[in-house]
Order: structure tokens, then sequence, then C-alpha cells
């Protein structure tokens, strides 16, 4: 066994990416056990805490995805037990889990972002869906993508090119989340660009372009092998990677993120990156952008896991 002490993956919880999630911690944690770390796999249920206190691990490495995992929650519930873990810190989880924060943020950063509204359910019933709907469409144009204000694994997501869609689409969201972000269909390629930082800055991986067999990067176009075709690096011009991974870089930074982060974005048909949203936990299953990134990059997965432990175990201990 290494020197690192217990290391400890989160998975799991309640979220409707709870699979996808305990697929991330299972890869994980068999990455780890392959070079000898000491690692459990835990669900994250009523059962955590009282085992947390009776046995502290040496470092958590959160996987879990959705609400509760990436918005804060469950760093929060660490920070309160005093244990260190890997990745962003609660204020950090927060403002890049809200997409609308996240946008404004990285905007005001100099990033390039799709134009975008952002509405509660309860507006639509009050105010009146017919004519809000109108207006949206009116000032966004259409195609327009609608997503849920937050939440992962594109749950909730949906391209509408008629404005009669709209309505649907936004019932659909609101199965996900009270919020909507309707954001202007931008044309290009989409990529999705892995960053981390094992002490010497946050630095971006190789840009995975991702092309969905159905041509919408949904749930299932994310996690059933052979729907979507991947292609590292993205098939861009030398400019055009280096814009994406300097916009990876700048949100990482500009949200306050630490060791690892996945911004999705799409280059438009004038080369420019346009900033959609950032993961903090990124996913780690056997079709997911991030792990490719970091083998095309000829980093082993395990190591740089084990690297981002042994960072937050020592970060902690000289606090």
């Amino acid at each position: 066994m290494t020197d690192l002490g217990h290391v400890l993956v989160l998975a799991g919880g309640l979220s409707p990416e709870r699979e996808v999630s305990l697929r991330s911690g299972g890869r994980l944690r068999d990455a780890l056990a392959r070079i000898d770390v000491d690692v459990e796999l835990r669900d994250v249920d009523a059962g955590t805490l009282p085992a947390l206190a009776a046995d502290p691990p040496a470092v958590v490495f959160p996987v879990l995805h959705g609400i509760s995992g990436e918005d804060g929650t469950i760093r929060e519930v660490l920070d309160l037990y005093g244990l260190p873990y890997v990745g962003a810190v609660p204020t950090a989880c927060r403002a890049a889990f809200d997409k609308a924060t996240a946008k404004a943020t990285v905007a005001a950063a100099g990033v390039a972002t799709p134009e975008a509204v952002t509405l509660p359910r309860e507006v639509f019933h009050d105010l009146g869906a017919a004519a809000l709907i109108d207006r949206i469409a009116g000032r966004l144009g259409l195609p327009v993508i609608v997503k849920p204000r937050a939440g992962g694994s594109a749950l909730g997501v949906g391209r509408v090119d008629d404005a009669g869609q709209l309505a649907e689409a936004l019932m659909a969201c609101f199965g996900y989340h009270d919020w909507a972000l309707i954001e202007r269909a931008v044309t290009g390629v989409e990529i999705a660009v892995g960053v981390i930082d094992t002490g010497d800055g946050p630095i971006a991986l190789p840009a995975v372009e991702v092309e969905p067999a159905g041509g919408v990067y949904d749930y299932a176009a994310r996690y059933t092998a052979g729907a979507t075709t991947f292609h590292i690096p993205a098939r861009l011009d030398a400019a055009a990677l280096r814009a994406a991974a300097e916009t990876a870089v700048t949100a990482h930074r500009t949200l306050g993120l630490r060791d690892l982060s996945r911004t999705d974005m799409i280059v438009d048909t004038n080369g420019t990156a346009q900033f959609l949203e950032v993961n903090v936990a990124p996913g780690m299953t056997d079709t997911s952008t991030w792990p490719m990134a970091l083998h095309a990059a000829s980093l082993d997965f395990a190591v740089v896991a084990r690297d981002l432990a042994a960072q937050a175990r020592d970060r902690a201990a000289r606090r």
C-alpha cells in the first residue's frame, strides 16, 4: 500500500445522476486499488456520517454528481467534519453549479457565452406562458437550448427549433429544476476541456470533440457505449484549440475552482470558444471525457487521482 492513507470515494446519493456517479466511483476505486492505494467506495446514505465520525479517512474523493453532489452540500458537510477532500470548496461549487451564475461570472472575465434568459416555473404560470414564450423567441431567435438552471448529464435539456415546441421543452426542464435557462443555440463544434491542477497551477487537457450519433449530446449519448464518437484532440485548428484551453482555465480560475474541473463549450464558426457550463466533479466512467483527455495527454488516470488525493491531504495538514 502507498503512504497516502485511507482514501474514501463518495458516490451514489439520491440525485437523478446516481447511477452515473456509482459508475464513476467504481472506476475511480478500481484505478486507485490498481496502484496499491488503500481505497474504499461508499454510497452516500444515512450511515455515512456515523461512519465518517467513527473512522475518519485520510482524504475523501467526492464523485457525486448533480444536486447535493456538485452544489457544495457534501463538501460543506466534509468541512464540518474536518475532513480533507479533492475538489472545490462549497462556495465555488455553488457558483459553478448554477449555470446562470457561472455564465455571468465568466462573461465578466471576458469569456464568450451564448445569450440566455433565466426564469422560474412560477413566472410562466403567473404572467402567462404564451406571451413570455413569444418574447423569448423574439429576443433570442431560434433555435434555442432549454436546460435546468442547475444539474448535469444533460437531464432535462432540449433543443427547440420551433416556438411551438418551447412550452413542452420547458415542462421537461421543470421536471428537474424549478428554474429554466433558455440559451441561444450556437452552431459549431461541441467540445469538453478538462482541467487539472496538481500543484503548479491549472492546466488544460486536450480538447475532446463530441459527435453524438443522434445529433444531440443527451444522457443516452453520454453514457451509452458507441452512441457518441469522440475525437481527441478535437478537429479544430491550433488557434481554436488554444482559445478553448484558455477558456477552460479562465473558467476554472474565475470561479475559484481547484484540483479538477471540466468546461463544456462550442467553438462557433468564427473560431470563438463559447462557454456553456463547468463541472466541478467530472464524470469518470468509460464514456466520460475527463479520463479520455488524461489518456490523450499520456497521463495515467490512477496516478493523477492519487496525486490529487495526496495534494488534498497535504493541503489540509498545512492549515
